[in-house]
């Protein structure tokens, strides 16, 4: 089952039918510890509904956005290389290899934009690129409800000169997308389940790759353990869970650029540069 959030209100999809969910407002909905069965047992009204005239929103709204960094070993083969000259890119070797993970803070929720809404590079950027990746969305428990697609925009010439400038490099306005749909779920998803992305620049693809969840070093529980620790989520949380997939160092984002992002079983989440 897929659940969106639109102008319209909740709605879950099953069979590409969709049925409306009843609830307060969808930070009622998310925290609900009866999510599962409330989106299972509104597919069993009679008929559909059609979100024809709706605008399919990002899927969040109190909650909080953190992420993951240095999951996959790509990431930190990319992470090495563009803080090499700032004397900073052991750091990410070590982080990779060390029992404790790499968390930050992304976004808040009024911050993130949907699939179909812009993303934005920052004005003081030379060097920008999107991370596809996968997100869960865990409950104020601590335990995983289901799953999207999140893009987390960064500036890597801007954290590539020191590592304590990541917050400005991930988190500003435009820069985190989530979206379109969650797919509720309770269980790890599969490790066989690929990522795609596809950046197009006037209607020609620019850049295209792919990774697998099997391509993780981390755990999925093992990254939420460590997020909950010692911050507490009242209203859930969504942690993105790291990339496999960037772009060569020749290549930067420009305005008008569309990434498309692709998760099996999940959707796509489609953005253009404002």
């Amino acid at each position: 089952m897929r659940l969106y959030r639109t102008s319209g209100g909740a709605f879950v999809e099953a069979d590409q039918v969709f049925y409306p969910v009843t609830a307060t407002n969808w930070d009622e909905l998310l925290t609900s510890p009866e999510l599962q069965q409330r989106a299972k047992a509104a597919t069993q009204s009679a008929g559909g509904a059609s979100l024809d005239g709706l605008t399919v929103l990002a899927p969040v709204e109190s909650q909080e956005v953190w992420a993951s960094g240095v999951t996959y070993y790509r990431s930190r083969s990319a992470r090495m290389e563009e803080s090499k000259d700032a004397g900073g890119g052991d750091f990410y070797d070590r982080v990779y290899y060390a029992e404790r993970p790499e968390l930050f803070f992304k976004s808040a929720g009024k911050r993130v934009v949907g699939s179909g809404s812009p993303v934005r590079i920052r004005r003081d950027a030379t060097w920008s690129v999107p991370e596809p990746e996968l997100v869960m969305l865990l409950t104020p428990k601590g335990e995983i409800a289901g799953y999207t697609i999140g893009n987390d925009m960064s500036s890597r010439d801007i954290e590539g000169q020191n590592p304590l400038y990541l917050p400005q490099a991930k988190n500003y306005d435009g820069a985190c997308a989530l979206g379109p749909c969650i797919l509720l779920a309770t269980e790890p998803i599969t490790k066989s389940t690929g990522i795609s992305i596809t950046i197009l620049r006037g209607g020609q693809a620019l850049f295209t790759g792919e990774t697998s969840i099997a391509e993780m070093k981390r755990e999925l529980k093992e990254l939420a353990g460590y997020l909950f620790r010692e911050c507490s989520f009242p209203d859930g949380v969504f942690l993105m869970t790291g990339t496999g997939v960037v772009p060569p160092d020749n290549f930067t984002l420009a305005s008008g650029d569309r990434i498309r992002i692709t998760i099996d079983g999940i959707g796509t989440l489609e953005n253009h540069v404002a």
